[in-house]
């Protein structure tokens, strides 16, 4: 055992040997010449390769935040050629030095630092990758999206959902529409465990990215905060301002030919209707605030232009604390047990069938909260 510790106190020096000497390495005035050269010959590859080692190891062990900020910003100007003939010699070189190097520091530092340091530089290492918007990168965020530390989670997750990267993804060329189709994959498995800021930018992804991936992630994503008003854990209700947008918009675009998008936008509006009326005496006034905000925008800004005329009922109703009012709406536009709604019947929608086979036409109905339950 003993001998154990000295081989990790040992291990432990030498790393910290390695990244200082490494820092040292970091030459800002031969990689800005690199930069400006046509052409690059081997000599430039290994000044990319040494200024990329240097920079990644100092962020690594930098730990005051404007050092590390700096580090960050010194690292991702120079990403990229200052001259067009030796951009993709440059770049190729770069971004294989950069996961080079990455992957080399969070193999050591997983084994080798205390826990507390350890998640601080896994996340500005993924706050690096990030900021690269390289595809070639997303292994790294990928491989930690089940990590144990939530802001490492959160920016693994930024990585993946990134605008930059997905404008790449959405380029066209088959090697990015499997990338796409493949993160797609890998979010859907933590869709269930992710938190509201999480949701956010899995849900804008799936939105954005030209697969089909994005858009049953999309309706994942709707079903889980549906799930979540059934049984009353949901958390940050204005999240669904953002989720209900981009429903709306696969509608818009899509129309008609999705029922299964307006089918959990509709149903999914329905929760934040019923969670704001049967929570009233056990919500606190932020959430209230929050579901009646939900509400309003909604009908204002989505409901009304689904059914191609100005819609104001609900909003009128929460003004008044007419619950009897906004549920009489609710009916009107979502169904009830008996009849169709009118947005359903303005998109070609139902709610899934009955145990007799027959079409339901009436939303899911969120149940009395526990509390009101338990109080019977």
């Amino acid at each position: 055992m003993k001998k154990k510790y000295t081989v990790l106190a040992v291990l432990g020096v030498f790393l910290v040997l390695l990244m200082n000497s490494r820092v040292a390495a970091v030459n800002v005035r031969d990689i800005d010449m690199v930069r400006g050269k046509e052409v690059l010959d081997n000599r430039d590859f290994r000044i990319i390769d040494n200024f990329v080692s240097g920079a990644v190891w100092e962020l690594a062990r930098t730990v005051e935040f404007s050092s590390v900020s700096k580090m960050r910003t010194i690292i991702l100007s120079r990403k990229n050629s200052a001259t067009a003939s030796a951009a993709a010699q440059y770049e190729q070189q770069f971004s294989e030095s950069v996961r080079k190097h990455i992957s080399e520091v969070l193999e050591q530092s997983l084994v080798l630092t205390p826990k507390k340091r350890r998640f601080k530089t896994l996340v500005n290492l993924l706050i690096l990758v990030d900021g690269l918007e390289d595809p070639q990168m997303t292994d790294l965020a990928i491989a930690r999206l089940g990590d144990e530390n939530t802001s490492v989670r959160y920016w693994a997750i930024h990585c993946l959902t990134n605008p930059g990267l997905v404008k790449q993804l959405n380029s066209g060329e088959t090697r990015y529409l499997l990338l796409g189709a493949r993160i797609a994959g890998e979010l859907k498995k933590i869709v269930k465990e992710a938190g509201p800021e999480e949701t956010a930018l899995m849900a804008e992804f799936a939105a954005e990215i030209g697969v089909r991936g994005g858009e049953e992630l999309l309706l994942q994503i709707a079903d889980e905060r549906i799930s979540r008003y059934l049984d009353w854990t949901v958390e940050y209700e204005l999240l669904e301002m953002k989720i209900l947008q981009l429903l709306y918009d696969k509608i818009s675009s899509l129309g008609a030919n999705n029922p299964a998008v307006a089918r959990r936008f509709s149903q999914l509006y329905s929760c934040v209707a019923q969670r704001y009326v049967k929570g009233q005496d056990i919500l606190s006034d932020t959430q209230k605030q929050g579901l009646a905000s939900v509400l309003v925008e909604g009908e204002k800004s989505y409901i009304s232009r689904l059914m191609r005329m100005p819609q104001s009922v609900i909003k009128r109703a929460v003004e008044q604390d007419s619950y009897k009012w906004l549920l009489a709406e609710h009916d009107n536009l979502l169904g009830t047990e008996t009849t169709a709604g009118k947005l359903a019947e303005k998109l070609g929608f139902d709610y899934g069938s009955k145990s007799n086979g027959s079409k339901r036409t009436a939303p899911l109905a969120v149940p009395e909260p526990p509390q009101a339950e338990d109080s019977k």
